[in-house]
């Protein structure tokens, strides 16, 4: 199965490798020529890049719960306890220095819920380290160390787009604990989309040896640059099988560039389009040889797809010059584009080809107004946003859609009890309209006996009765 290397379950794998062989860069690559060649190391560059490579340390208090006080004999009869235990629960992982300043990337579910963050240098001292950007969609996280001066090794980031199958890298990270550890092996696949892992699924495979506690730690080419940040691992027992996962350094560029900017997100181009993946059936109905390329099914009015004259029905099937096989690498090709400029789309319509230039803007974000609510009702403890078209393009939600959606749950909160996903749309309650965050915020506080809620969850409307 697959394993986030903290070893949490994530999807399933696509069999098969997917290369595109470039014959000019290929010159440069050659299998070793002598047995004077094959005693070669790569000593120096592990030397140059380790102590750029850090480990991680997250902690977080958490409250001891006895299941026995969810069964309301035994409340009734014994009462309830008034402060539960506490614990502290840790968690390790590696990160990448990767600006002299102390800026440290690394993975989101490596620090999620952290109260504490420390991260370890390789020469041994320890820093406090601030969160500075989490981008759950990437699964990377930004962290400041405090309370330091100085200037840090780093390592500069490679052109991930350059990488072939067969280059040689090697993963650094902290696997178990156990401290720094090298290992090497090449890259399997590229462009791997049918991960599950995060919102962009556009993975470098490799076998190099990933464990528990590589998470965040660093993919290295042979120039000893970040190839990727280590984020995976497909297990059937939780150790290495020589299947990992690495986010490529093109999307790490962009949301580090968003914390050093001081964005508390990162903000990505918005094509204002819908796009789906080209069955066999399809690919036969549109006369292609192949069921490839990333097929419009519905256009954003004045979006920047809609500007520059794309239609539903349109198979876009490259950009940039770049070739772009389903939606899942479209969308990690146009999120790593610098905003402000334009991409050009290549573009297959009733089968003649189109190039298409598309402004590089982010999504309109005016009116999200997300709040927490804290009134005591089904939905204490919901962050929640009003739907704009940035809302709607974070959680794949259709651009015209309407209403209230649930981004957060609080671990323990009523929301979270009751039932309530992450990603649910309010459209009603009591049968009182919910366009807008303020209007659940005032239908929370009125408190009646029964609660009748309209929500869409995964595109069905359901219908929900509570009590009061």
């Amino acid at each position: 199965m697959f394993r986030s290397i903290r070893t949490a379950v994530v999807t399933a794998l696509c069999i098969g490798f997917s290369a595109h062989f470039n014959p000019a860069a290929a010159q440069d690559r050659r299998v070793p020529s002598s047995p004077a060649e094959l005693r070669l190391s790569y000593a120096p560059i592990v030397q140059r890049v380790q102590p750029a490579v850090v480990n991680v340390y997250a902690a977080k208090v958490v409250q001891n719960r006895n299941p026995l006080l969810d069964d309301p004999i035994f409340r009734r009869f014994f009462g309830v306890p008034g402060q539960q235990p506490e614990q502290m629960q840790r968690s390790l992982g590696s990160g990448v220095i990767v600006d002299a300043s102390g800026l440290v990337v690394t993975n989101v579910h490596v620090i999620e819920g952290a109260d504490q963050v420390k991260v370890s240098l390789s020469d041994k001292r320890e820093f406090e380290a601030e969160i500075l950007l989490k981008d759950t969609r990437t699964d990377l996280a930004v962290l400041r160390l405090k309370d330091t001066k100085e200037k840090f090794p780093t390592l500069d980031f490679t052109n991930s787009d350059e990488l072939l199958v067969g280059d040689v890298v090697l993963a650094i990270g902290n696997p178990f604990g156990v401290g720094q550890t090298v290992t090497h092996g090449i890259i399997s696949a590229l462009a791997r989309t049918q991960v599950g892992i995060t919102d962009y699924q556009f993975f470098i495979q490799t076998d190099a040896a990933i464990n528990p506690g590589n998470s965040g730690g660093a993919l290295v080419d042979m120039a000893g640059k970040l190839a990727g940040i280590n984020t995976a691992i497909y297990s059937r027992s939780g150790g290495s099988q020589g299947i990992g996962f690495a986010i490529p350094a093109n999307m790490v560029r962009v949301v580090v560039a968003s914390a050093k900017s001081g964005g508390k997100a990162v903000k990505r181009p918005w094509l204002g389009a819908r796009l789906q993946a080209v069955t066999p059936e399809i690919a036969e109905s549109l006369g292609l040889r192949s069921p490839t390329g990333a097929l419009v099914a519905s256009v954003v009015s004045n979006g920047p797809a809609a500007k520059a004259g794309l239609k539903s029905s349109d198979l876009i099937t490259g950009i940039d010059g770049q070739t772009v096989d389903d939606p899942n690498a479209f969308d990690y090709r146009f999120a790593t584009r610098p905003l402000g400029g334009s991409a050009q789309i290549d573009v297959q319509r009733s089968g003649k080809p189109l190039k298409l230039t598309v402004a590089l803007e982010t999504a309109p974000d005016t009116g999200r107004n997300e709040l927490v609510v804290t009134a005591r009702s089904p939905f204490q403890g919901a962050k929640v946003s009003t739907i704009t078209p940035a809302v709607a393009d974070e959680l794949h939600l259709d651009a015209d859609t309407e209403g209230v959606v649930i981004t957060d749950l609080g671990g323990d909160s009523a929301a979270a009890n009751v039932g309530f996903q992450k990603g649910d749309i309010i459209l009603a309650v009591n049968n009182q309209k919910i366009s807008r965050t303020g209007d659940l915020e005032k239908a929370a506080g009125e408190r009646p006996r029964i609660w009748r809620i309209t929500l869409v969850r995964g595109g069905q409307q359901i219908n929900v009765t509570l009590g009061g």
